[in-house]
């Protein structure tokens, strides 16, 4: 941090007139509110230089944490945090517990707004320790648990939390404070969808932000009633609201919340028919968040995109976003262990199923006589794989991997395919080339699960007579081949041009004389599937559609 010095150093002549450190901190923090950032910059540097130079502590420890409030907004999070550490401490030499507490709110504010839920926690319980005989910062560190416990997915928690907070601000008659708890609790009512009283606290706590003249507040107020109104369906709201926010949040230079913002235009311009704003948008936003190191919201952003994607037809745009988003939240997770990112995982991984379905029956869509193959082959391999007690995520594996293992198949030309007699040994060498074109197609695309392995192994036999690498015994993983069992037993059972379709008994005397296909634990499992038939539709109401994003706090 530089500091402007009073005067250069061996100067001459009379010390020019020195402001009290305390009006220039008044005047930053109205700087600030203002929204004339630079100058409130200016005014904190130069509070803190004459508080340095009067030795007036709580002036100096008050300094600090506002302008790392300002920096933190401002995407110098690394800066704001030392700027924290240094309030935290003048203010314990000073021997002041309250000054410490804001400090380390403030510095769990910046933890939590960067993604480390579990630090800022900590902070905040120790902030309640030092200072909450004081009812201001007992209200502010009251808030910000409460934004934790809705993170981490316990809205009663939450409103609990909001509700101490709102009735310590108001014993504090701070009108302002009170704005920023009924925001909160306007975040928590959205969360539980309740849109009338959310839309009430958003509306009480714009009012009175505005009276304050609080920008910031404002902003965040307009950014998510815009999401209240995009959930209602009331799409030019939403446009008016978000358009609204980023202006304000664009004048601050808040990085992360402009982020938001555009996430949110870029799902009223989606949800509108528009998709060249929309994915402006959303790219926009990624870029922000990339920028001030908030993970979530790019995860967030990313998903939306991804979904975009999907309803144009671009999966493996769409599929490499998902990718991605899925890294971010896995990555939140493992950093921060009590984050509640659950829901959002298994919002993102039904528009993964979502997107997988639709591409396997874009592929078949041109052929009446493979048109359900693939969502059919999908139910059967997941019925096998629960015979054999895979887990949920092998589960899913088998799932997206039956949903694209014919994938390859769009390069194999129509003539071939519907060939309604037998193929020559050159057509059936182009057949055979479907796995490998399935990998290339996804070769820019790495996925949470092992769905390669699915695509380009489920025609080997355990016997080393299949292809494309003639695998043998459990060279080929267990997936490709409960894929590749149900794969059959499907083509047997289905019209083809070359033939009518099996009976159910026909087909199962076929695959028992080739039995020896696949271990003999997938031949059983398979059989013990056929045997429970609400096993091969079991899960169907949890099957992949689109899924449009709940609200997020």
């Amino acid at each position: 941090m530089t500091v402007t010095p009073l005067r250069a150093p061996g100067q001459a002549g009379p010390r020019a007139p020195v402001r009290p450190a305390a009006d220039l901190l008044h005047e930053a923090r109205a700087r600030e509110r203002a929204a004339r950032i630079p100058e409130a910059v200016a005014s904190y540097e130069a509070a803190i230089a004459a508080a340095e130079l009067a030795e007036e502590q709580a002036v100096l420890a008050e300094a600090l944490r506002r302008l790392a409030v300002v920096r933190h907004h401002r995407g110098e999070s690394a800066e704001a945090r030392e700027l924290c550490r240094r309030s935290h401490a003048v203010a314990r030499r000073a021997g002041n517990g309250v000054l410490a507490g804001e400090a380390l709110n403030t510095l769990g504010g910046i933890d939590l707004e960067t993604d480390a839920v579990a630090q800022a926690r900590q902070h905040f319980l120790r902030a309640l320790e030092l200072g909450g005989q004081s009812r201001e910062l007992r209200a502010r560190v009251e808030q910000n648990l409460g934004i934790v416990a809705n993170i981490q997915g316990d809205v009663d928690e939450a409103l609990a939390r909001y509700g101490r907070s709102l009735e310590a601000y108001r014993a504090s008659n701070d009108e302002h404070g009170c704005a920023i708890a009924y925001h909160n609790l306007g975040m928590a009512s959205a969360d539980r969808q309740q849109f009338d009283e959310a839309e009430r606290f958003f509306r009480q706590s714009y009012e009175i932000a505005e009276r304050a003249g609080d920008a910031y507040l404002q902003g965040l107020c307009l950014g998510n009633r815009a999401k209240v109104h995009l959930a209602r369906g009331q799409d030019d709201d939403a446009r008016f609201d978000a358009e609204a926010a980023l202006a304000v949040f664009d004048q601050l230079g808040v990085e992360s919340a402009k982020a938001d913002a555009y996430r949110v235009l870029g799902m009223v311009y989606r949800e509108t028919g528009r998709p060249a704003l929309a994915e402006a948008r959303f790219r926009s936003a990624i870029e922000l968040a990339v920028s001030a190191g908030a993970a979530l919201n790019e995860a967030e952003a990313s998903r939306e995109l991804a979904l975009l994607y999907q309803a144009m037809g671009r999966n493996q745009d769409a599929l490499a976003l998902l990718n991605a988003a899925h890294r971010l939240f896995g990555r939140l997770d493992a950093r921060a262990n009590l984050v509640h990112v659950d829901g959002k995982m298994a919002e993102l991984e039904a528009t993964y199923l979502a997107v997988a379905r639709e591409w396997g029956q874009s592929i078949e869509s041109a052929d009446p006589y493979t048109f359900g193959h693939c969502e059919r082959v999908a139910r059967h391999a997941v019925a096998v794989a629960r015979a054999l007690g895979m887990d949920e995520h092998a589960q899913t594996t088998v799932r997206i991997g039956a949903y694209l293992h014919d994938l390859g198949k769009v390069r194999v030309p129509h003539e071939i395919l519907s060939k309604p007699g037998p193929l020559t040994r050159d057509e059936f060498e182009v057949v055979q080339m479907h796995p490998i074109w399935g990998i290339e197609l996804l070769a820019g695309v790495e996925f949470p699960w092992d769905i390669k392995s699915v695509i380009r192994w489920h025609h080997e036999r355990y016997d080393g007579t299949g292809y494309p690498d003639r695998l043998r015994g459990d060279e080929i993983p267990l997936s490709a081949q409960v894929v590749g069992i149900a794969d059959m037993y499907d083509a047997l059972t289905t019209t083809r041009p070359y033939r009518l379709a099996f009976s159910h008994a026909a087909a199962l005397t076929t695959i028992k004389r080739a039995s020896g296909l696949w271990s003999g634990a997938v031949y059983t499992a398979f059989l013990a599937s056929l045997a429970q038939p609400h096993a091969l539709h079991a899960g169907a109401a949890n099957e992949a559609r689109p899924v449009r994003s709940r609200l997020t706090a």
